[in-house]
């Protein structure tokens, strides 16, 4: 089964994240960001990923679902 467009944008948010660094978090601006992504934060938020409606910073689950989707996008790249 293929992801659906709100995984995408779900993964795609989640790939914003810096993982260096727990300091730093993500404020995704509800008049100025794309639909899609305002609705991502909120159902990562809603799923416990994040902390905040609009971003904030990454919950223990979230860290980890940042460090699949990076094993998962450097599959995918891989030559």
């Amino acid at each position: 089964m293929p992801f659906s467009p709100e995984q995408i944008a779900e993964l795609n948010l989640l790939s914003l994240f810096d993982t260096t660094s727990h300091q730093e978090g993500l404020k995704v601006h509800q008049h100025s960001a794309p639909p899609d992504t305002v609705d991502a934060a909120r159902r990562l938020h809603d799923k416990g990923l994040i902390t905040q409606v609009d971003g904030g910073y990454l919950t223990n689950l979230g860290s980890e679902a940042v460090e699949l989707t990076q094993k998962l996008k450097s599959i995918l790249t891989a030559p």
